[in-house]
């Protein structure tokens, strides 16, 4: 059973910052990382947070007016053997 992993898609990376900002302040885990480019190509960031809190997300979204384009989860997709050659 593959993990799904939780992103918030923006349109840029200023509310990005603003969102990861007020979520710490909330003591809401989230990790800033690559957008994937299966679920955008808009812009490159995004924040990686865990399902049980997609929620609180949402609720700190709508609170503080910030935009964002999704919440959408995919497939984990780890490679272990990925940009090996030998």
């Amino acid at each position: 059973m593959q993990k799904l992993q939780h992103y918030v898609l923006f349109p840029n990376h200023d509310n990005a910052m603003r969102l990861y900002k007020e979520l710490k302040s909330l003591g809401v885990r989230a990790t800033i990382a690559p957008t994937p480019r299966v679920l955008s190509t808009c812009c490159g960031v995004s924040l990686l947070i865990e399902e049980k809190d997609v929620d609180a997300v949402r609720a700190c979204v709508k609170e503080h007016g910030i935009e964002i384009l999704k919440i959408k989860a995919i497939e984990r997709d780890i490679n272990p053997r990925r940009d090996r050659y030998c």
